[in-house]
């Protein structure tokens, strides 16, 4: 299902945050002066990919409910012909 297939690579993509954001630390705390502009790369990165993850995760939220409301609503001016 859409809605399965975007949580889980909400889910990949915040993982993936972490570890850059991981990365980018590590690289700050066992690093000399010019590796500062690598780990900035990968901080930002980082943060980058898990502001997207956050934003298809929670998009993904909207849509399930926007469903969920539609799936009880009467509709008019629909008929069924069962032949």
């Amino acid at each position: 299902m859409v809605s399965q297939a975007s949580r889980n690579a909400a889910y990949g993509l915040f993982v993936m945050a972490l570890f850059l954001i991981g990365f980018g630390v590590l690289i700050v705390a066992f690093s000399e002066i010019f590796a500062f502009l690598a780990a900035a790369v990968f901080i930002f990165a980082g943060f980058g990919l898990a502001g997207t993850a956050i934003k298809i995760y929670f998009a993904q939220r909207r849509m399930n409910k926007a469903m969920r409301n539609q799936e009880g609503e009467h509709r008019e001016n629909v008929r069924i012909h069962i032949e």
